[in-house]
């Protein structure tokens, strides 16, 4: 092949240890001649045949058949209530490099999905390769000489002790699973974890504790703290009532065992929706339960390794907040780079998705990413990945370029050199200079919805396009009727009607943040909304539409209900704007060719 001709010629030009030029901005110049720079890779010739991306050119090496091991953790005073000790099952392959001896690094897949289900439609077991994430390892680094090992959390697959969701038991059984890996004679002692949602979870679980082994993650969708994750400025998505209990079941295998899997602060998870919902700042879990199952804050600081953070712009399952949120003023993404971590990030504008998850890109609709798609599979991801592994796991190659890749909301891929950019103004604008219908949100019955909603429509912001890239914000002047009551708002291109972006918020929540607090009827509040994250253009001589109710998508209504109506002053609010102004030298053209499967 083309490129296989085009890699040796460039090897035997050049040491094995790659000619490093320091450069890690987003400039196309002094990139690693070891690797096609990532500005070339779309005159490439790229695989995409398959169900994911794969890397330029194949390694030498085969799989070795799977081997499986079981170990015992001691876990006394980890459960109130549960078993002293318990045992960590995972399978593993090793390529056939390590015959002849070769120490190998491991790329990890930590999940509760293996065994997973009702018995008799449960999904595979540790000791077959996982569907998606698995056969992209197995296929693309193990013959690269890469170790796979997929681990089962406590509890689940062929693992014991407590099914702890997301809790420190779970990070204490994963933290022993990178330490056992990184320390088999057949490894070179350096781990990564890798994985979507729930298997990206487990990677800020495992970073949270801090291994000398554990060099890299890769989370993708990753869950990065639960509470965020189920609730935005304190408005309850529908599935927070129901999280814990819906994986405790799945895991179940409906024996006498199964008693064993649920402990005294496992159960509180059953409890702990409904809880926060209905009592809010009086919520007696708030402290316990979900600050023990944020990973983000503690995982600063404690894990010494780097991160290629990969998110779905349009991720409605784990929304972009949980790589932008944080505390007021600050951004996880930002944050940690500014501590001085290495980070890279691929954004785009799919859903719950892999980068190379074409199959599902191709369901999205417009306003949703829909307009994205012709342009959004990451063929190349693959190979993107492989040369960050080995950098960070083989130390091979220069060090990758520390940048963002980032979609914009019609497809147009750019490099930032991080995201959301620092160089973004913000510009005010005044509801006062819009058009409203309304002054009241909600009133609706409890989790159903139906009340109140107000429309607000702002007339052409500017003669230019107009590109907004960041965390847009609404400070919303409000007069509550109850303690409780929330604002959504969608934000729309005021001509086509296309959804930009969305905020919500509940009332006791006004100040940002994780921290409610009482408000009295008639007490005038500044609700300091964020809209999640926006990469998006707004035509030249189109307006902004915001469209208020208190709640949407798949977000419950208050449980306060009819009682708890939102008197909202626009004319005394106003939105914040990202605005970034690029050239198109940072455009970044990515392999999409006839025959790619999201063309079809």
């Amino acid at each position: 092949m083309r490129q296989a001709l085009f890699l040796s010629t460039l090897l035997l030009l050049m040491p094995l240890s790659g000619c490093l030029s320091g450069d890690e901005g987003t400039s196309q110049e002094g990139q690693d001649d070891m690797y096609p720079s990532v500005w070339e890779r779309h005159t490439l010739d790229w695989n995409w045949t398959g169900s994911y991306a794969r890397v330029l050119e194949d390694g030498p090496h085969e799989a070795l058949p799977v081997q499986e091991a079981t170990f015992e953790v001691d876990t006394t005073g980890t459960w109130e209530g549960g078993p002293n000790s318990a045992e960590v099952h995972l399978s593993y392959w090793l390529p056939s490099n390590t015959q002849e001896g070769e120490q190998v690094p491991v790329i990890a897949v930590v999940s509760p999905y293996f065994d997973y289900g009702q018995p008799g439609s449960a999904s595979s077991p540790t000791n077959v390769v996982g569907a998606g994430r698995g056969e992209f390892i197995y296929d693309n680094f193990i013959p690269h000489g890469y170790a796979l090992a997929q681990v089962a959390v406590f509890a689940t697959e062929e693992s014991t002790g407590c099914f702890d969701y997301r809790g420190d038991g779970e990070g204490q059984g994963i933290h022993e699973a990178v330490e056992w890996l990184g320390t088999q004679n057949w490894s070179n002692g350096n781990v990564a974890i890798y994985g979507k949602s729930y298997e990206g979870a487990t990677a800020w679980e495992a970073a949270a504790q801090g291994s000398e082994h554990l060099k890299t993650i890769v989370p993708i969708s990753g869950t990065t703290a639960l509470g965020p994750l189920l609730y935005k400025n304190g408005s309850a998505e529908a599935r927070s009532q129901v999280m814990h209990s819906n994986y405790g079941g799945s895991i179940l295998d409906y024996d006498g065992d199964d008693l064993d899997n649920l402990c005294a602060d496992v159960l509180e998870g059953f409890l702990a929706g409904p809880t926060r919902y209905g009592l809010g700042e009086l919520d007696p879990y708030m402290d316990n339960y979900y600050d023990e199952r944020s990973h983000i804050d503690k995982a600063l600081g404690t894990y010494n390794g780097s991160i290629y953070w990969v998110q779905g712009m349009q991720d409605w399952n784990v929304d972009p907040h949980q790589v932008f949120g944080g505390p007021p003023g600050t951004h996880w993404y930002q944050t940690y780079v500014d501590e001085g971590y290495e980070v890279a990030g691929m954004l785009g504008q799919w859903e719950h998705n892999y980068p190379d998850q074409w199959t599902k890109h191709n369901n999205q609709e417009s306003g949703y990413g829909g307009e994205a798609i012709q342009n959004m599979t990451r063929w190349d991801w693959g190979q993107d990945l492989f040369e960050w592994m080995e950098y960070y796991l083989k130390g091979i190659g220069e060090k990758p370029a520390l940048h963002a890749q980032i979609q914009r909301n019609d497809g147009e891929w750019r490099i930032e050199e991080t995201w959301p950019p620092a160089d973004a103004t913000v510009h005010q604008l005044n509801i006062s200079d819009c058009g409203n219908d309304g002054a009241f949100v909600g009133g609706g019955a409890a989790v159903v919805g139906g009340g109140q909603s107000v429309e607000i429509t702002c007339p052409a912001l500017s003669e230019d396009d107009l590109h907004i890239a960041g965390m847009a914000t609404f400070h919303l002047l409000a007069v509550p009727t109850f303690d409780g009551g929330q604002v959504f708002i969608e934000m729309q291109d005021a001509t086509t009607g296309v959804r930009l972006g969305h905020a919500t918020m509940d009332v006791r929540y006004h100040a940002g943040g994780y921290d409610a607090q009482t408000v009295f009827p008639g007490q005038q509040i500044t609700m300091l909304m964020e809209f999640q994250a926006i990469d998006a253009i707004l035509p030249a001589g189109h307006g902004l539409k915001f469209v208020l109710a208190e709640n949407g998508e798949d977000y419950l209504a208050p449980a306060c209900g009819s009682t708890c109506t939102v008197h909202v002053l626009p004319s005394l609010s106003t939105v914040g704007l990202p605005l970034i102004d690029r050239d198109g030298s940072n455009v970044l053209i990515t392999p999409q060719g006839e025959d790619a499967a999201n063309n079809l």
